[in-house]
């Protein structure tokens, strides 16, 4: 099938042409090698149509390359596997933690600050070298939710009010910035404005090759919602107890006992564990 004739409904439902190269591109990025990538490009290319969906062509490529490559799959899943870790944004701003630990700041979930003229509870307190950051975390279930610039606007309102009670009140630290984070993107206009008033913006694709994706594959903070090997329920079950992130599995592989599985069980979903653990 020529893919250029072939119209995808993408979920923003935009329409554009179906591209061999962006699939194989996504599916290289996942670690997918060569040989895989051609046996899931030639299985999809005849069942596509005029108006298929991108959703559609995702989950016919993830259900194929989950039969040769459980890893490769985990890490091709990973965006929507972030929007899996809803309906509320704590697991999100469990896993922004995270990331902020491994590039060195130490981190408090849910503090409570006072402002100047009203107190605020910041998602995320970040201190590094005696500078602190206030993070505000975005989380959206659903992906055509893009952040425009009424959100960084509130986010630098608030970090403002915050800023002027700290500094004055001599404890040493420096609150120097505020952070607004997203699962999502942002409008130019959001962006051009954080530029304006020095405000870190991080989304999943920006800044370019430095966004939650990459830095995710970077530290290796695979959420437990991307695991091939657990149902949706098995993952709702751990994210109530608190479990986030495979490495906190990794470390506390009891965490599945409640789960009841067998240990064939067990043994498939801590060995997807250990391998996204230690690529």
């Amino acid at each position: 099938m020529d893919d250029k004739v072939v119209v995808v409904k993408k979920i923003s439902g935009d329409l554009e042409p179906f591209s061999i190269q962006k699939l194989s591109r996504s599916l290289q990025n996942s670690g997918a090698t060569s040989q895989e990538i051609e046996k899931i490009v030639n299985a999809v290319q005849p069942e596509l149509y005029n108006g298929i969906s991108s959703n559609l062509i995702y989950r016919k490529a993830f259900r194929l390359l989950k039969k040769y490559n459980r890893v490769s799959a985990s890490k091709y899943s990973l965006k929507r596997a972030i929007f899996d870790l809803g309906p509320t944004g704590f697991p999100f701003e469990r896993l922004i933690s995270a990331l902020l630990k491994q590039k060195g700041y130490k981190t408090k979930i849910g503090e409570i600050l006072k402002g100047e003229c009203i107190t605020h509870e910041i998602d995320v307190l970040a201190e590094k070298d005696g500078n602190i950051y206030t993070v505000e975390c975005k989380f959206h279930q659903n992906p055509t939710n893009i952040n425009n610039v009424k959100i960084p606007l509130y986010m630098n309102s608030r970090f403002i009010d915050v800023q002027k009670v700290w500094n004055n009140s001599g404890n040493g630290t420096h609150l120097k910035q505020g952070w607004l984070v997203t699962n999502t993107r942002f409008t130019k206009d959001a962006i051009d404005y954080a530029k304006c008033v020095d405000l870190t913006l991080l989304s999943w694709d920006y800044p370019k090759n430095n966004g939650i994706k990459n830095n995710i594959d970077k530290y290796g903070l695979y959420p437990i919602t991307t695991l091939t090997s657990l149902t949706k329920k098995e993952k709702t079950q751990l994210i109530e107890k608190d479990i986030i992130l495979i490495k906190e599995l990794s470390k506390n592989p009891d965490s599945l006992h409640h789960l009841n599985f067998s240990e064939k069980q067990k043994a498939l979903v801590l060995a997807e564990v250990h391998k996204l653990c230690h690529l």
